[in-house]
């Protein structure tokens, strides 16, 4: 049986920054972003490199069944796909995705919210 690496370390310790972020976020838009700059985060305490991925390599998508998109020059990407496939790294993205997903839903569906912070006079 293959070892298992576990970087739950990790998303514990982005967690309180996930959680302010998506408190902050005034639109759908925030959300994904904010999500992206968390996964950055993990990723590049995971491999340890922070070349290794852009902005575009992955991206919240809540109508996805996991809820991220993750693009194929990464998935090719021989280290990060041995991460990925040997550690709890994907079922952390997942629940990220959730908590990130959960917050788009509820932005999406109060858009009048969203636009009266945006649009407030000064």
């Amino acid at each position: 049986m293959a070892r298992q690496l576990s970087f739950s370390k990790y998303e514990q310790e982005l967690r309180p920054e996930l959680r302010q972020n998506m408190n902050i976020a005034e639109s759908t838009e925030d959300v994904k972003k904010f999500f992206v700059y968390t996964i950055q985060k993990l990723f590049g305490r995971v491999l340890e490199r922070k070349e290794a991925f852009t902005y575009e390599d992955i991206r919240l998508d809540p109508q996805e069944q996991s809820g991220f998109i993750i693009s194929d020059k990464l998935l090719k990407d021989p280290d990060f796909a041995a991460v990925w496939r040997n550690s709890d790294l994907s079922n952390i993205v997942k629940r990220i995705a959730d908590a990130a997903g959960n917050r788009h839903k509820h932005l999406e569906k109060n858009p009048a919210k969203t636009e009266a912070k945006i649009c407030q006079a000064p």
